[in-house]
C-alpha cells in the first residue's frame, strides 16, 4: 500500500520524491512545512511485501520533473527496508533519475542508546532527505551513512 503526497504540490515543479515508511514521515513532513519547501514530495510506502510495483510506478510517473528519488528510514542502513527494496526502487526509476539513501549508518544495534545522539541522528537523516544536493556530496555521505545508487 502506498499513501501518496497529501499536500497540494505542483507535480511538475517537484524535483525530489522521498519514499519512506513509518513515523519518520512525520519528522520529514514537519521539517518540510517549517521550511516551506514546495518542490519535494513525500510518499509513504507502507506495504513492503509484496512490493506494490504498479502503485510505486504511478508515483514515479506522477512527478515528471523529479530527478532525485530518496529512500529515507530511521533504522540503520544494514537494517530496515533499504537493502530489501532498493532493487525494486531502481527497477521503476527513469534513466535520468538518481536514487539516494537517507538514514543512519550501519550498526549492530537498532538503537544508539542515548537520546541526545538519537535526536541528532534523526535531524541529520531528515536534513539528508530534504537537501537537494545531498546526493552529490559523496564525502559527506560516507561519514553520515548515506549511500548513493545510480539508476540503470
Amino acid at each position: 500500500m502506498i499513501i501518496p503526497e497529501t499536500e497540494k504540490l505542483a507535480a511538475k515543479k517537484v524535483k525530489r520524491v522521498i519514499f519512506c515508511a513509518g513515523k519518520v514521515y512525520y519528522d520529514i513532513a514537519a521539517e518540510r512545512a517549517r521550511r516551506a519547501i514546495e518542490d519535494i514530495a513525500i510518499v509513504r510506502l507502507e506495504q513492503l511485501y509484496p512490493f506494490p510495483h504498479d502503485e510505486f510506478q504511478a508515483q514515479i510517473d506522477a512527478y515528471p520533473g523529479a530527478k532525485s528519488i530518496v529512500w529515507c528510514q530511521e533504522e540503520p542502513g544494514n537494517q530496515g527496508a533499504w537493502h530489501r527494496i532498493q532493487h525494486y526502487l531502481l527497477r521503476h526509476m527513469r534513466p535520468d533519475q538518481q536514487l539516494s539513501y537517507a538514514g543512519r549508518a550501519s550498526s549492530a544495534s537498532p538503537a544508539v542508546g542515548y537520546m541526545q545522539l538519537h535526536v541528532e541522528q534523526q535531524k541529520e537523516l531528515v536534513e539528508a532527505a530534504l537537501s537537494l544536493d545531498a546526493a552529490s556530496k559523496k564525502e559527506a555521505a560516507s561519514e553520515t551513512g548515506k549511500q548513493t545508487c545510480k539508476s540503470k
